[in-house]
């Protein structure tokens, strides 16, 4: 099985992708967590750039196959403004029309300094994930602390799991 991790923050050391690292160290025997870095190349959405029958920017290509190719996707995403960030809804809104995410389990969430924060981001990350009809997992931020390693690891088992399931 494979699963496609995505960092909402593009900071090369934020929390959110130590915790995506956190969770591939605790994969399971057969499952390969693998690191979607693209987000930061992707051009700004614009039909435009895709006319009809046309071959989509090689960034793009390159998000789509990875999504195409995986079993499952977790998300780990900052809140910025009480929102998502601007890069990863610019990543979703690339596939809303292509399909890459429709029934595709997504687990979602937010490596926090205390599970007080993050939620009006991971809120505003659902309703974009169900406006391209994922099956959401999770939504719950995961505060750093002593906790942190078995909740990373809870959530990609959920998400391993709801993958199995027949869409």
């Amino acid at each position: 099985m494979r699963i496609l991790a995505v960092a909402g923050s593009l900071q090369s050391r934020s929390g959110n992708l130590e915790l995506l690292s956190t969770a591939a160290a605790a994969a399971p025997e057969g499952v390969l967590v693998v690191l979607f870095d693209g987000v930061r190349d992707l051009p700004l959405f614009n039909p435009d750039l895709e006319p009809e029958g046309a071959t989509p920017p090689p960034a793009v290509q390159a998000w789509r196959d990875a999504l195409r190719a995986s079993d499952g996707v977790l998300i780990a995403s900052p809140e910025y403004g009480h929102s998502l960030p601007g890069a990863l809804k610019n990543a979703i809104d690339w596939v809303i029309g292509s399909g890459e995410l429709h029934q595709k389990p997504v687990a979602i969430t937010a490596a926090v300094p205390s599970t007080a924060r993050g939620r009006l981001g991971l809120a505003a990350l659902r309703d974009t994930l169900l406006a391209v009809d994922a099956r959401i997992v999770g939504g719950e931020p995961i505060a750093r602390g002593p906790a942190f390693a078995a909740q990373a690891a809870a959530l990609l088992e959920a998400l391993v799991a709801r993958a199995r399931e027949p869409a």
